[in-house]
C-alpha cells in the first residue's frame, strides 16, 4: 500500500469511528449516560432511573412518573438503608469484616435480600428473622445468598416471638456469648436513625433533580417509615408546593393515623384479623403502630389513600400489560393512590411514586391473584372495586 493510500485508509478509518460514536451517543443520550465502573455491588446502590408510566399519564391528564429503586442492585429500596446501617455499625467498631460478625434483622422480606447481599459482598452473615408466610420467591433469595433464616409465625410487634423482638434477642446472645470473638448487631430497621436519613440525603435529592426540581405531589407508603419520612423532609424542604401522600393498604392503620390522628383500624376487632400485623396480602407496608423513623417525617405528609386489596392486584396487571412494568405489591398500591391523587389534581401535575421492588418477588403470592385478572381491563376496572 501506498503512503497516501496508508493515509487514506487511515481518516476513513478515523472518521467511521468518530461517527460511529456521534450515533451511538445520539441514541437517548445513552453515551453521556454510560455508568463509570464500580469496587463492588455497594457501590451500585442509589441514583436509580426515573420512567414516566405513559398508560398513568395519559388516562388522568397528570405527568405521573416512578422513581425505579427496584434497579439497585438488591431490586429494592432497601438497599439503601442497609447499606447505611452497615456502614455506620463499622465506623463505631460493631460490625469488623473477616471476624465473623454476624448481623441481625426482622425484616417480611426485602430488607433481609438487601442485608444478605451486603453481608456477602462485605465480609458478614446476614442472620433474617421473617414471618413463616412471607413470599416463597424472598425465601428463596435469601437462602440463595446464603442467608441465615429463621421463620417464626406471624404476630403483634408485643409478643416476644415476633420477628422483630426474635432479631434482637438473636442479636443480644451472639453479643453476650463469651465462645467467640464474633459480634452480633441488631439492624433495627424500624427504629434506626440511619434509615430515613439515608433518604433524606440521597432518594430525595435524586428525585428532585431527575424531575428538574418541579414536583407537585410524591406518594409513597410506609411500612418502616424511612422512605416516606426521608424524602419527605427533604422535598418539603425545597418546595412549598409539593404535597406528600401516604399509600395505604387494607388493614392498615396508618391512613388513619394521617387522616384522623388514631392508629386504629375496623379490622383490629376482636377475632376479624386474618394476619396479626396487618389485614393484606400486601406485604413490605402498613402497620399498626407507629416506628421512630415515620415520627421523623410525619408533620411533612399531608394526606393518605386507603387502597384495597384487590385495586392493587389490578393494577399490577395494567402496568404489566399497558407499560410493561412488573411491579411488586407496594409499587401497585402506590401507583392507585397516584390514579386517586391525580382526579382531583390540576391538569399537567407531576406526580411521583416510587417503585419499590419488582414483581419476581411476588409470583407465588400477590401474583398468583393478579394473574387471576383480565390483562386486557381499563383503569375504570382498576379503581371500581
Amino acid at each position: 500500500m501506498s503512503g497516501k493510500a496508508f493515509v487514506y485508509s487511515v481518516i476513513v478509518s478515523v472518521s467511521a469511528s468518530i461517527l460511529t460514536y456521534k450515533i451511538i451517543k445520539s441514541l437517548n443520550g445513552a453515551a453521556k449516560d454510560v455508568p463509570r465502573k464500580r469496587e463492588n455491588v455497594a457501590d451500585l446502590i442509589g441514583n436509580t432511573p426515573m420512567v414516566r408510566i405513559k398508560s398513568l399519564s395519559e388516562a388522568t391528564g397528570c405527568e405521573i412518573y416512578a422513581k425505579l429503586e427496584l434497579a439497585n442492585p438488591g431490586g429494592s429500596a432497601k438497599d439503601r438503608v442497609a447499606l447505611s446501617v452497615i456502614r455506620h455499625f463499622e465506623e463505631i467498631g460493631e460490625l469488623v469484616p473477616g471476624r465473623g460478625d454476624v448481623l441481625f434483622e426482622g425484616t417480611s422480606g426485602s430488607t433481609g435480600i438487601s442485608f444478605a447481599m451486603l453481608c456477602n459482598s462485605l465480609g458478614y452473615t446476614a442472620h433474617i428473622c421473617l414471618p413463616d408466610d412471607t413470599s416463597l420467591e424472598k425465601l428463596q433469595l435469601l437462602d440463595s445468598y446464603g442467608a441465615e433464616i429463621e421463620k417464626v409465625k406471624p404476630a403483634s410487634i408485643v409478643d416476644p416471638n415476633q420477628y422483630v423482638n426474635a432479631a434482637r434477642k438473636g442479636a443480644l446472645a451472639l453479643r453476650n456469648d463469651k465462645s467467640t470473638q464474633a459480634n452480633g448487631v441488631f439492624a433495627d430497621q424500624f427504629e434506626n436513625d440511619n434509615n430515613w436519613r439515608v433518604h433524606y440525603n440521597t432518594t430525595g435529592p435524586e428525585i428532585w433533580e431527575q424531575m428538574d426540581h418541579n414536583i407537585d405531589y410524591f406518594i409513597t407508603g410506609s411500612g418502616t417509615g424511612g422512605t416516606i419520612a426521608g424524602c419527605s423532609k427533604f422535598l418539603k424542604s425545597v418546595s412549598r408546593k409539593v404535597k406528600i401522600f401516604l399509600a395505604d393498604p387494607q388493614g392498615s392503620g396508618m391512613f388513619n393515623r394521617v387522616k384522623y390522628g388514631v392508629m386504629y383500624d375496623t379490622v383490629e376487632k376482636e377475632g376479624t384479623r386474618r394476619r396479626h400485623q396487618v389485614d393484606t396480602i400486601i406485604e413490605g407496608v402498613g402497620l399498626n403502630r407507629i416506628t421512630h423513623n415515620f415520627l421523623q417525617g410525619e408533620h411533612c405528609v399531608d394526606d393518605a389513600i386507603r387502597v384495597t386489596d384487590e385495586q392493587a392486584v389490578r393494577m399490577a396487571r395494567f402496568l404489566s400489560s399497558n407499560d410493561g412494568l412488573f411491579v411488586g405489591s407496594s409499587s401497585s398500591i402506590n401507583a392507585v393512590a397516584a390514579v386517586k391523587v391525580a382526579k382531583n389534581a390540576a391538569p399537567g401535575s407531576r406526580i411521583v411514586i416510587i417503585a419499590c421492588d419488582s414483581g419476581s418477588r411476588h409470583l407465588s403470592k400477590f401474583w398468583k391473584e393478579a394473574l387471576k385478572v383480565d390483562k386486557n381491563l381499563t383503569l375504570e376496572d382498576v379503581l371500581n372495586v
